[in-house]
């Protein structure tokens, strides 16, 4: 056991590199995904059968398939067609395909959106009739009542399953490192291995940064549930 190589400046510089790249990965994917999954939960739930078909289509495919695969499709996949290279100095969207961070943000936004959609669409499907009927008794319309009374509810419900899939896709960003030019956390663990074979102090420090973080974002959520769902929590006598 060396873990001296552990805490040696240049190998926390490491980490802290790669902490700040899983960081903005998480948190753009999320970001990036939330909107997209608001869009397609609406879709959903929509009167519009060839929009539910399409939306559902997708979300089917995002889910079926590793997201591994996602990630290699676009990077290696998408981002190297001859038609895609040719355009990628030029010609807007195609330029970004050019950088690494874009591909594995892509690929980790998709995913989000298609898992985060579903849990979104089907809390707003379980959605009290009777705070709908009164909200049209109010004389709201159909996109008001959707607006001010079924979306708020159905995320409010949505937080437990959804705190699930942050901290999941927290850790499904260390498939970033399967992307050359990309260095997140579990990069730099493998760089650490590389250069003095240390795997198992190198990958255990990994892991460890990963778990504080996770303890981090459970404990956010807690916050956010007492707040927003403290009315749902059964009344002590």
């Amino acid at each position: 056991m060396r873990w001296e190589v552990i805490t040696m400046p240049q190998t926390l510089a490491l980490y802290a590199e790669g902490l700040v790249t899983t960081a903005w990965l998480l948190f753009s994917a999320l970001a990036v995904g939330g909107v997209m999954a608001v869009l397609m939960a609406l879709a959903l739930t929509s009167r519009i059968g060839p929009l539910r078909w399409l939306v559902g289509s997708f979300t089917y495919v995002i889910r079926g398939t590793p997201l591994l695969i996602q990630v290699y499709l676009i990077y290696y996949g998408v981002a190297q067609l001859e038609w895609i290279q040719a355009r990628w100095d030029t010609v807007w969207p195609w330029t970004h395909f050019k950088d690494a961070f874009f591909c594995a943000l892509l690929a980790f936004s998709l995913n989000t959106a298609g898992y985060t959609a579903e849990l979104l669409a089907g809390s707003m499907r379980e959605t009290a009739a009777g705070e709908i009927e009164a909200a049209h008794a109010m004389g709201m319309s159909r996109w008001q009542t959707l607006r001010r009374i079924v979306m708020p509810s159905a995320m409010r419900r949505t937080l437990p399953a959804y705190s699930n899939e942050v901290v999941m896709m927290l850790h499904s960003t260390s498939l970033a490192s399967t992307v050359p030019g990309l260095l997140d956390i579990t990069a730099a663990a493998s760089r650490i291995y590389s250069d003095y074979y240390l795997p198992f102090e190198a990958y255990l420090f990994a892991a460890a940064i990963y778990l504080v973080i996770t303890f981090m974002l459970v404990g956010l959520f807690r916050v956010a549930e007492r707040h927003f769902l403290g009315h749902l929590a059964p009344r002590s006598r």
